[in-house]
């Protein structure tokens, strides 16, 4: 047992593992864990006078006795009004305002201070993690707070932008040739190697537990209530499985009266799971045709959490939305004429509500990534 979290769990084989050892996956499936962690009720009374991060939800977040250290003060970011119309509105969370420009510090927060904890207890010599861009961002930026080595796997012709930021934390960047798959391949190749945690976003539960944050911060600034509707991104589907635990925590708790329908959004050129829900299946027929995009951050032919993502979606009474490319462009330049320059995967959201019919009451979009980290799409 360490600090209070007792076990990796497989939601498909129903083996366990310590979450003190390194062991990455599944040793039976391969699949990725889940964390035998139950929260707390978070009071929304007393949060008035809490750090101003993430870690002010504690109650609902695994111990994590190295947070101090590892913390860049992320979380709590905007909810700005985009759109109102008779029958609802939408907001924008600007989850770019965050230390490395990206949502993604959520969760490699909790993955760095959980890799530290594990670092000092002895048999941890290196972190190393896998991303189109901006998780491996976040892995170097805070692994460089931690003062642990790190190795980040990207594909070949990930944005020189985001090269420049890994590399500048200190990070070592390996160029994998071909696409996101590969690049994830590659990256548990190495993860298998002795002494090495595999900070994944996808593979990791603690990753989930800090993304759930997003959802606590809309129920903390709507005075303990949640919007009609949540619109996500979805690719590996990080985002959406952390606000799906944590509608389910805060409906648990009796904290919230309702749950918002989860509406996960995908580019047309790489849409397995939008594919599968349309079909009815439960997880999706196998790897997609990968095909160009601008929302590369969520251009995933195969996530390994399909299951649960599709689950987690029709659980809400939600749907899956496809944008095609011109939508994706039109939607970066109508945010940059509002105001907000957000990189192209992360405005695939406001081109998916744009086109769609309104949904009644308050609709929240994520604007995840920062468009300096990319530049405008082309």
């Amino acid at each position: 047992m360490l600090g209070g979290v007792t076990a990796y769990a497989c939601p498909r084989c129903l083996v366990s593992s310590p979450v003190s050892a390194l062991t990455w996956c599944c040793p039976e499936c391969r699949g990725p864990w889940d964390l035998d962690f139950a929260s707390e009720p978070v009071s929304l009374p007393s949060l008035a006078s809490r750090v101003n991060s993430l870690w002010r939800y504690a109650e609902a977040l695994p111990p994590m006795p190295c947070a101090p250290e590892v913390t860049l003060g992320e979380g709590r970011t905007p909810l700005v009004p985009l759109k109102e119309s008779a029958s609802g509105s939408v907001s924008a969370k600007l989850d770019f305002l965050m230390p490395t420009l990206s949502f993604k510090d959520r969760g490699a927060v909790v993955l760095a201070a959980h890799a530290l904890r594990l670092a000092r207890a002895g048999g941890l010599d290196r972190v190393v993690a896998d991303s189109s861009g901006n998780a491996g961002t976040a892995a170097a930026a805070y692994c460089a707070r931690a003062g642990l080595d790190c190795r980040v796997y990207v594909p070949g012709g990930t944005s020189p932008k985001k090269l420049e930021q890994i590399r500048a934390h200190g990070a070592e960047v390996v160029e994998v040739p071909g696409d996101r798959e590969a690049t994830a391949r590659a990256a548990r190749e190495a993860a298998d190697e002795p002494g090495t945690f595999y900070a994944s976003h996808v593979y990791n539960p603690y990753f989930t537990q800090g993304t759930k944050t997003y959802v606590y911060e809309l129920w903390e600034e709507l005075g303990g209530r949640l919007p009609d509707t949540l619109v996500v991104p979805v690719g590996n589907g990080t985002l959406l499985l952390g606000a799906a635990l944590a509608l389910d925590e805060l409906h648990r708790h009796g904290l919230a009266d309702t749950r918002p329908a989860l509406v996960a959004v995908q580019a047309e050129a790489v849409s397995p799971l939008a594919e599968a829900f349309r079909a009815g299946a439960d997880d999706i027929a196998g790897p997609a045709a990968v095909r160009p995009t601008l929302a590369e951050g969520i251009a995933i032919p195969a996530p390994p959490r399909a299951r649960q993502i599709l689950r987690a979606v029709r659980a809400t009474g939600g749907t899956f939305l496809t944008v095609p490319e011109e939508r994706i462009r039109a939607a970066q330049r109508d945010l940059a004429r509002r105001g907000l320059f957000v990189e192209a995967t992360g405005t695939a959201c406001w081109a998916a509500v744009e086109a769609a019919p309104p949904r009644p009451g308050l609709t929240v979009v994520p604007l995840c990534g920062a468009g300096a980290k990319t530049g405008p799409a082309s």
